[in-house]
């Protein structure tokens, strides 16, 4: 009994957060990963996209929720999910038009554009604070747990619950619909090869016909998306507050490095990696030891960093991979 409880621990504090968590990170690192495979830089304001589509998605949210209009178990913010990726897209294209295409247009430098989306990142981050203000906000509603821990008490007689919550599942079948859509867009529709073939040799694409205008808004209005969707899901998981997201930049980049910049498999791969590796490494160990170990008895938590210094985890995992494989595990392109 004693060993079940200690794999429902397991389960409950590392394994199901962490998958979640994982598949939040992956579709924010396929963003990030998309814009530099396409547009060649790395988009700092990849993080505040997230806050401003999910600030988006919350006041749709709110409208709907005042109409009476409901999603039964699962949450309201699934159907304005769509307004908001709109309303998002419609921003970073605007945004394209006003301040990216000057520097494509003077083939500015990589780092060039950089700084410049430093500057969009701010000025998304004050409009999102602007907008919805900068308390945290909670807006899931329907069903709030798939398996409850009383309900899984009552069922197994074991003595550590395990509870699944309805978000937690969403944000994987979600995820996992959104990365099958994506690598079908890429692989099978004319405009996807236009994609993939424009980042692969941008002059050759130019030279077959292939209209660069039509690939940058394509891959915005894509980029749009994986960072609305991936930012509902963590702020459904979680809860909305505008600075989390500036934080969460650290990780999603890490992400796409780790897995290979560039490389949409690699992003996936290093959003899982980069989440279990945090969740495992600020997770307190003592009751799991405690099952497991007869006897054993420890003085601790057994917990190797305080989960104030989780992303310190990614930050390191980050600094290991730049030093001995700068083109991530899945060989993206050089960092």
């Amino acid at each position: 009994m004693d060993f079940l409880n200690a794999i429902v621990a397991i389960l409950n504090y590392v394994f199901v957060p962490a998958t979640a968590y994982g598949a939040q990170l992956a579709l924010g690192a396929l963003g990030v990963t998309l814009i530099y495979g396409i547009l060649r830089f790395s988009n700092f304001a990849h993080g505040d996209t997230m806050a401003f589509g999910t600030a988006m998605t919350i006041l749709v949210t709110w409208g709907l929720q005042k109409l009476g209009l409901h999603f039964g178990p699962l949450p309201t913010a699934l159907i304005a999910l769509p307004f908001g990726i709109a309303i998002t897209a419609a921003f970073v294209l605007a945004t394209d038009r006003a301040v990216y295409a000057y520097y494509r247009k003077v083939r500015a430098a990589p780092v060039i554009l950089v700084m410049v989306s430093v500057g969009v990142m701010f000025v998304m981050n004050g409009v999102t604070r602007f907008v919805i203000g900068v308390d945290e906000i909670q807006f899931t509603d329907g069903a709030r747990f798939v398996i409850s821990a009383k309900g899984f008490r009552e069922a197994t007689g074991l003595a550590e619950p395990l509870a699944i919550r309805t978000t937690q599942v969403l944000t994987v079948v979600l995820a996992g619909l959104v990365v099958w859509a994506l690598f079908w867009f890429l692989n099978k529709t004319r405009t996807g090869k236009s994609m993939r073939a424009f980042s692969d040799n941008e002059d050759l694409a130019l030279l077959s016909g292939i209209n660069p205008n039509h690939v940058v808004a394509v891959t915005w209005i894509i980029a749009a998306a994986l960072a609305t969707t991936a930012g509902v899901l963590y702020g459904l998981d979680k809860s909305f507050k505008a600075f989390n997201y500036f934080q969460l930049l650290l990780p999603i980049f890490a992400s796409a490095i780790v897995g290979g910049l560039g490389n949409p498999l690699g992003a996936i791969a290093g959003g899982f990696i980069i989440a279990y590796s945090e969740v495992a490494v600020t997770y307190a160990w003592k009751k799991v030891a405690t099952y497991a170990i007869p006897g054993f008895e420890a003085e601790g938590l057994m917990q190797l960093l305080s989960t104030e210094y989780k992303f310190a985890v990614s930050f390191a995992i980050l600094i290991i991979v730049l030093l001995f494989k700068p083109t991530g595990l899945f060989k993206g392109k050089a960092v």
